[in-house]
C-alpha cells in the first residue's frame, strides 16, 4: 500500500464534512443492522446472539437498508450474532456501499478466509473490527486473539482499514496488555474496553478491581496522547475512567437519534441494550428526534458507541479536535514503518500466558504459527 494511502487511512473514519452535516440537522449519523442473531461462539458475557433464530432474508435485509438511508443515516454497521455467518453478507455489504452509505463490519475473525476478505473488499467495505478478549480462550470467552493472528496477514495489502478491539473484565484482565501489546506491536489500532452492565446496571461477569482497571486506562490515555494506535477516542477512555471512579459526567444521550440499531427482525432498538417493537419500517424522522434526551439508563452507561456519539453531539471540537491530533501524532511513525526495510519481519516480543510461560505470538497450541508457512505481518 503506498505511503500515501497509509497516512490517509489515519483520518478514514472520520469524514470532517459529512459528519459536520450531521451534527447540524436532525438526520441520524449512524445505524448498527444486526444481519444475523446467530454465532459460531458462545461467550459467557454476550447478549446478543440467538442460535434459536433463523438469519433475516436478503429481501428483508435490503428493505430494511433502504428505510435506514432514507431516514438519511450516513454510516452502517453491519453487526451480529456474527455476520460473517450470513450466506449473503458479501451481497450486504456491496448493496450498502450501491445506496452510499459509509460501511464497516464487527466480526470475531474466526471465519475470515482470504478470499472473503478479498471479496468483501471487492464490495466495497471500508472498515472491519475483530473483537477479541484474551490471547487464549477460556470458559467466558471463546474469542481469542492466537486464534485468528495468523489471518492478519490477509489485511497487509488490503483497502479495509483494520482496528483490534477487545473486552476487560475479571477473566481477560491479566491478558488484556497482552491484547493491546499484539495489536500495537503490528501496527493496528487496538482498543480494550471496559466490559459494560445491562439497563438494570447488572453484569454477566465480574469486572475486576477498580484500581487495576483504572491504572490500564490511564495507561492508555498516555499511550494515546503519545501518538500510539489507541483506538478508543480519549473522551471515551476519560469517561470509563470517571464509571470506575463513580464520578458524574455531563451528556446528553443520542441514541435512538443520532445512532440506532435494527434488530435481525427488523425491529427499531434505541441501543443494543434498550429495545422496542417498533419496526424500522415505521420509523420516521420525529420519532428519531425524539429520543434526543436524557435517559434512565445513561448513568453508568456502557454502550460506548452510544456514548461516544453523544459526547460527539454535545463537544463536537473538543472531541473531533482531540482526535485528529492524536491521529496525526501517528503519521511519523507510519513514515517509518514504510520507509524502514523488512519491518514485517522484526522479532515481537512474546506474549507471558496465564501459568507464566512465554510464548511467541501466533505459537499457541490449536493454532496455526509463522512455521506452518504463514507469515505473520506487523504492517497493515
Amino acid at each position: 500500500m503506498k505511503l500515501l494511502d497509509k497516512i490517509g487511512r489515519e483520518f478514514s473514519g472520520y469524514n470532517i464534512l459529512e459528519s459536520g452535516m450531521r451534527l447540524l440537522d436532525r438526520k441520524p449519523l449512524q445505524c448498527s443492522l444486526y444481519v444475523t442473531d446467530r454465532c459460531n461462539l458462545d461467550c459467557a458475557y454476550c447478549t446478543e446472539y440467538d442460535n434459536s433464530r433463523p438469519h433475516p432474508s436478503l429481501d428483508d435485509l435490503k428493505k430494511w437498508i433502504r428505510k435506514i438511508r432514507q431516514l438519511g443515516t450516513m454510516r452502517i454497521a453491519l453487526v451480529g450474532g456474527e455476520p460473517l455467518v450470513h450466506p449473503d453478507i458479501v451481497e450486504l455489504v456491496r448493496y450498502c456501499r450501491e445506496l452510499g452509505f459509509a460501511t464497516s463490519l464487527t466480526t470475531n475473525g474466526f471465519l475470515l478466509t482470504r478470499k472473503l476478505l478479498a471479496d468483501l473488499e471487492d464490495a466495497g467495505l471500508q472498515v472491519m473490527q475483530i473483537s477479541v478478549d484474551r490471547m487464549t480462550p477460556s470458559p467466558i470467552t471463546k474469542k481469542s486473539f492466537k486464534t485468528i493472528l495468523p489471518k492478519l496477514d490477509y489485511f497487509r495489502d488490503s483497502k479495509i482499514s483494520l482496528h483490534i478491539t477487545g473486552v476487560i473484565c475479571a477473566d481477560t484482565l491479566p491478558e488484556s496488555r497482552a491484547v493491546l501489546e499484539t495489536g500495537l506491536s503490528r501496527g493496528i489500532p487496538t482498543e480494550v474496553r471496559l466490559v459494560h452492565a445491562d439497563p438494570l446496571r447488572r453484569f454477566r461477569v465480574e469486572r475486576g478491581p477498580r484500581e487495576e482497571l483504572e491504572r490500564f486506562i490511564d495507561s492508555m490515555i498516555e499511550r494515546k496522547r503519545r501518538g500510539e494506535k489507541i483506538h478508543t477516542s480519549e473522551a471515551i477512555l476519560n469517561y470509563q475512567r470517571s464509571l470506575l471512579r463513580g464520578e458524574h459526567v455531563e451528556w446528553t444521550c443520542v441514541a435512538g437519534y443520532k445512532l440506532f440499531f435494527v434488530s435481525a427482525q427488523g425491529k427499531f432498538w434505541i441501543c443494543s441494550m434498550v429495545h422496542t417493537d417498533k419496526h424500522i419500517m415505521d420509523v420516521t424522522l420525529d420519532d428519531l428526534y425524539a429520543n434526543y434526551r436524557k435517559k434512565s439508563c445513561q448513568k453508568g452507561c456502557g454502550v460506548y458507541c452510544a456514548v461516544s456519539a453523544s459526547l460527539l453531539v454535545e463537544k463536537p471540537a473538543q472531541v473531533l479536535g482531540k482526535e485528529i491530533v492524536a491521529r496525526a501524532k501517528r503519521i511519523p511513525s507510519t513514515v517509518r514503518r514504510s520507509l524502514t526495510p523488512n519491518t514485517d519481519k522484526t522479532p515481537h516480543r512474546p506474549i507471558t500466558n496465564p501459568d507464566g510461560t512465554h510464548e511467541m505470538n501466533g505459537s499457541a497450541k490449536g493454532s496455526p504459527s509463522a512455521d506452518d508457512g504463514i507469515t505473520l505481518r506487523q504492517s497493515v
